[in-house]
């Protein structure tokens, strides 16, 4: 049986949070370890640095950390090629093909370009790499034959354009790359987790996440300071569970879905208070951190290891791009010595 090929990957701007683990890693291990796929897993710091270039440190220090914290949640180098992004070299040349292929006003209208541009005050100084996101992640994927690529809502646009360069490119020098499909969440709540704020989803940068990385304490003072349903003053007020994000977690975290739902009744007929559901969700997160963070305290002892598990995920990841870049070139005509 010939395998699906999987490709995914973080951005190393901090720890992961648990957004990442219903997003993304969750499903990750799931598929790994089902062995219908092959995996290819990379820290994408090339494209973090497109708009930390001034601030390369922030994203150094991170590396390490994403990398635990993958591995904590039980990415297993001997099924996953785990590698970081700027040591396959290969990808910056398929990207310079690539851009040739896109125009300006194309990259300008992609809605979830527009939006992160927006997030981060650029303005008119949008560095050029950051708006060409669209064309590097095309290269990530077809360098890796990927047929599937697990992705947030949000990145829907992304894809949808990598699959118009590929087309593209396949139309101009006769097919050579593979199309991807994307793959989402199930859940509302995994394919987009809120903030602990209710205001927006969980993201690094906003300070409304619960990372794998906190301690019990930590998880217990932010999930009991959660954003609920304002006007459920009184326990025995009929409360709404829609948009709420403490029932957003549940619904995304909570293995025991008779329960899930029996909480989300007595909530929304009333009688049941905001506390006793935050201390429920504190419970189901504790389960799923818990063996994350013992996986984690021995990766923080044997940080050598973790960075072994890398170098040789990046030799396996050079020694496939190679064979992807040397068809494209065959295929474009400037193999000119061969």
């Amino acid at each position: 049986m010939n395998k699906k090929i999987v490709l995914t990957g973080d951005r190393p701007t901090g720890k992961l949070h648990l957004g990442h683990y219903v997003g993304s890693l969750k499903n990750r291990v799931k598929m790994q370890d089902s062995n219908e796929y092959e995996m290819f897993v990379f820290i994408a710091d090339t494209q973090a640095l497109t708009d930390n270039a001034k601030n390369p440190k922030k994203i150094i220090d991170n590396v390490l950390e994403v990398a635990i914290d993958s591995l904590s949640v039980g990415i297993d180098p001997n099924k996953t090629t785990y590698f970081i992004q700027s040591d396959v070299p290969q990808l910056t040349e398929l990207n310079m093909y690539y851009l040739n292929l896109v125009n300006l006003g194309r990259l300008k209208r992609n809605p979830t370009i527009k939006e992160e541009i927006k997030q981060r005050g650029f303005g008119l100084s949008i560095p050029v790499g950051f708006l060409t996101y669209p064309i590097s992640q095309a290269a990530d994927i077809t360098a890796f034959d990927a047929n599937l690529v697990p992705v947030g809502e949000d990145q829907i646009p992304i894809l949808e354009q990598v699959c118009e360069i590929v087309n593209t490119f396949n139309k101009t020098y006769g097919e050579t790359l593979v199309m991807p499909e994307y793959i989402v969440p199930n859940t509302k709540g995994a394919r987009r987790l809120p903030g602990t704020d209710g205001k927006q989803k969980m993201s690094k940068s906003a300070g409304n996440c619960i990372y794998l990385s906190d301690d019990p304490e930590t998880v217990r003072k932010k999930v009991m300071s959660m954003y609920t349903d304002p006007n459920h003053i009184k326990v025995e007020d009929p409360g709404k569970t829609e948009n709420n994000p403490v029932f957003i977690y549940l619904d995304a975290l909570c293995k025991d879905r008779k329960k899930y739902e029996e909480l989300k009744q007595h909530y929304e007929q009333g009688g049941l208070g905001d506390v006793t559901v935050k201390k429920y969700l504190i419970e189901v997160i504790e389960e799923i951190l818990t063996p994350i963070r013992e996986k984690r305290k021995y990766y923080e002892e044997h940080k050598e290891e973790v960075y072994e598990i890398l170098k040789k995920g990046g030799e396996k990841a050079r020694e496939k791009a190679s064979k992807t870049l040397k068809r494209v070139k065959e295929n474009m005509g400037i193999n000119y010595f061969e």
